[in-house]
């Protein structure tokens, strides 16, 4: 995995922050193989709550982040039980958890 054990701390309080202590994130793409370099930083937040305007939350965790650790690629993918269950969580679900 390539994140510094500082960055996985600032991403698990904004995560927290915006989507509150319930809330768990997960690496998942090309920052899990240690053999690549550069990417973005696929996220993806679940909450057993439901998420209420999900485009400005997945925002908001993302600015978090970028006010955490600079100026980076992030995406969020949100997941949450009032929101669509995409083949991408699919994916997203084998991640890491932070």
């Amino acid at each position: 995995m390539r994140l510094t054990s500082s960055e996985i701390i600032a991403i698990k309080a904004a995560v927290a922050q915006v989507a509150g202590t319930t809330a768990t994130v997960r690496l998942f793409g090309s920052r899990m193989d240690d053999d690549k370099q550069g990417g973005d930083i696929d996220l993806l937040v679940e909450s057993p709550l439901p998420v209420e305007n999900s485009s400005l939350t997945a925002a908001r965790i993302e600015a978090q982040i970028i006010m955490a650790l600079g100026d980076q690629k992030i995406d969020v993918l949100l997941k949450a039980p009032n929101l669509m269950h995409l083949p991408i969580h699919e994916v997203a679900e084998k991640g890491i958890l932070l």
